[in-house]
């Protein structure tokens, strides 16, 4: 059963940072994407092999969105690794950005009611991880408030006000197999989590640390 909350997360996520080797022909392709203004970049060359155990997901309004920001994440160099297609649960694809980020684009509606936008309605940031269940009462014990809960398959937790993106567990096989990849992997997550409290890292590795103000590049 699911267990849900309706009040606000005390502490949440405020940002993403990627980790890539070029943060010039990163924020060129970010930009392209059309995703520049929820995420950070900072240069690291950090060893990193595999699946980084996260994905990024944006959810829109329709169809016809889903293949504009998939065609424009193409166009812009990046790599598909499931094309847009229609499910039980909506329609949507993945691919993996030049930088080795992996972006998944969905909707949950089937049929277009209108054109394309460039709007995203949501983005979500899904670690795959270990234990969802014990990753879950970590969150909860560092402040954050969780929203959703089905067991140890998935759990999600509340957005601050002005959070750019909502927190989510998945188990990481059955994350991996959603986006099409092997779920093993080495080295770094390459990617750190901005948060409202202080800096620690959680029991699969992923770095938090306090979210400073927002800037495009960090060297």
């Amino acid at each position: 059963m699911a267990i849900t909350a309706s009040t606000a997360a005390d502490v949440s996520l405020a940002s993403v940072t990627l980790e890539v080797a070029d943060p010039d022909s990163a924020r060129r392709f970010y930009t392209a994407f059309g995703v520049e203004s929820r995420i950070r970049l900072r240069r690291s060359a950090a060893h990193s092999s595999g699946f980084r155990a996260f994905t990024l997901a944006l959810t829109v309004s329709r169809p016809a969105t889903v293949d504009g920001f998939l065609d424009a994440a193409v166009d812009a160099g990046a790599t598909v690794l499931k094309p847009a297609a229609k499910s039980l649960w909506g329609y949507g694809g993945v691919v993996q950005a030049p930088d080795g980020t992996i972006w998944k684009v969905a909707t949950s509606a089937k049929k277009d009611t209108g054109p394309a936008t460039r709007e995203i309605d949501e983005m979500v940031l899904l670690l795959g991880v270990q234990d969802v269940k014990a990753t879950k009462q970590f969150y909860a014990d560092r402040g954050l408030t969780v929203a959703k809960s089905f067991g140890g398959k998935y759990a999600e937790f509340a957005c601050g006000a002005s959070s750019p993106v909502k927190l989510a567990l998945y188990k990481r096989p059955g994350l991996a197999k959603d986006l099409g990849v092997p779920a093993d992997g080495t080295g770094s997550h390459r990617i750190v989590l901005g948060g409202t409290a202080d800096s620690f890292t959680d029991p699969d590795g992923f770095v938090w640390e306090a979210a400073g103000p927002a800037a495009s590049e960090e060297s």
